[in-house]
């Protein structure tokens, strides 16, 4: 074999060499990339994973917050926000939701005498705030009227907002009390309650879990409908015969004795 021929196949081994080995290379970085792409591929659906979990697990945080009462609530689980003195002989206890039409023919007819029966330390009324209205109609207006009518209460001012709600109580389909900005300029007919407290309160709905607890002890309760007005244990709403004239004389016919 010429000196030529020898030299041709060494070079021809030698390319083949090389080759070889950038192929080796080559598959080398290939299964890298696999490998490194499978990684990420985990890592980016653990981190998907880490964001649901800790999404899911704010939402059911945030639903199962803390129950917070309105300042100056009495009762079971302080359910009941309190209206006149504690001292009195009689009590009334009214079940009501701010979107019930029911409920504001009851307030218009009975509150001067309410009023009259509070003011001279002869009626203590404890209000409990329900939300069926929202439940049967959608919306959340129940909800968020009651929560501000807490915050209310928190600055001293609950029966005389309380009022203004049901004075300018929207349609039993229209959810307007599901608007904060409405719930806020409603403030502004009481004197001294829009505040930053009140609108932080309200925007914040710091009294929500406290109305749904209040909802879920009327629901309890076996209560029909709102209004339910308790006196002496018998819901006299339901009494085709009472009247306010009658109400006030059974409440002084308490205090007197």
């Amino acid at each position: 074999m010429s000196e030529k021929n020898r030299d041709g196949k060494r070079t021809a081994r030698e390319r083949l060499a090389v080759e070889r080995e950038k192929q080796k290379a080559a598959e080398k970085r290939r299964r890298a990339l696999i490998v490194g792409a499978s990684v990420v591929c985990v890592l980016g659906l653990a981190a998907v994973i880490g964001v649901v979990a800790a999404n899911a697990g704010k939402d059911k945080g945030d639903k199962a917050g803390p129950v917070v009462a309105p300042s100056g609530a009495q009762g079971k689980d302080s359910l009941a926000i309190p209206v006149g003195k504690d001292g009195a002989k009689s009590t009334l206890t009214v079940w009501e939701d701010f979107r019930c039409p029911a409920c504001q023919s009851f307030e218009l007819a009975y509150r001067p005498t309410l009023h009259e029966l509070a003011d001279a330390g002869k009626l203590k009324i404890e209000y409990h705030l329900v939300r069926l209205i929202d439940g049967n109609l959608g919306g959340s207006g129940s909800l968020r009227s009651a929560n501000a009518a807490a915050c209310a209460q928190d600055a001293g001012k609950f029966r005389d907002y309380h009022d203004v709600l049901y004075a300018n109580q929207p349609k039993e389909t229209d959810d307007a009390f599901g608007d904060d900005a409405k719930l806020i300029a409603l403030a502004g007919k009481v004197r001294g309650l829009d505040t930053p407290a009140f609108r932080k309160c309200v925007e914040n709905g710091t009294h929500n879990n406290w109305v749904d607890k209040s909802n879920q002890a009327f629901r309890a309760g076996g209560f029909n409908g709102t209004p339910t007005v308790l006196f002496g244990g018998k819901n006299i709403y339901q009494d085709q015969t009472m009247t306010p004239a009658k109400l006030k004389e059974m409440v002084e016919a308490a205090d007197r004795g």
